[in-house]
């Protein structure tokens, strides 16, 4: 009887030191990670407004409506150990909270670390329908001079630090700005105000 009590307890140790060499594995893995995570924190990425164009607004039939817009957005990547990699982006305007274009898909964009880069999304080139408050709103607005509208980028971006990439994150950029249009006024639009993008990932 105590030789198989003490086969038993043998036979407990090979697991137990698995259990143990597990263990400090996954807690060197947590430390690197949190490491990593450290010193290569990623900040969000920038991007403001710096021009804008319109080529199109017909809102003659309601309440289907009609613009075509072109946008120059600065991004910026502030991370100096981390570059980004931006999947699926797309963008539409919107106009007191409701979309004025279909959504439009961009090309895929690397921001590599530290940098600049410049993007101009042209945006609408179909009919959207809208509510008669929306259209109204805007043809008081033209008349009046100054219009509000939101360019929206919407899309998946992953971060990349070294050899090492993480998964997709989601990527929401609203950017509000007002610019100076009338109606029927075709070309490069006057921004009379444009702050930077609230950017939410």
């Amino acid at each position: 009887m105590p030789k198989g009590g003490g086969g038993m307890s043998s036979a407990k140790d090979p697991r137990q030191a698995v259990c143990t060499c597990i263990t400090i594995f996954l807690l060197l893995v947590g430390v690197t990670a949190l490491t990593l995570w450290l010193v290569y924190r990623p900040h969000k990425p920038q991007f403001k407004v710096v021009g804008a164009a319109v080529y199109e607004i017909n809102a003659s039939v309601p309440p289907l409506i009609s613009i075509t817009m072109q946008f120059t957005v600065v991004t910026r990547n502030p991370n100096r150990r981390v570059s980004i990699y931006y999947d699926k982006l797309s963008a539409f305007v919107s106009y007191r909270d409701q979309a004025i274009t279909p959504q439009v898909m961009l090309p895929p964009l690397y921001h590599e670390k530290h940098s600049t880069v410049v993007v101009s999304p042209l945006v609408g080139g179909g009919s959207v329908p809208v509510s008669v408050e929306v259209a109204n709103g805007l043809v008081a607005d033209e008349a009046y001079g100054v219009v509000g509208l939101r360019l929206v980028l919407l899309g998946r971006l992953r971060w990349k630090a070294g050899a090492i990439r993480t998964g997709h994150y989601g990527v929401y950029v609203k950017c509000d700005t007002l610019v100076g249009l009338k109606r029927d006024f075709v070309g490069q639009l006057p921004l009379l105000g444009s702050p930077g993008c609230k950017v939410d990932i």
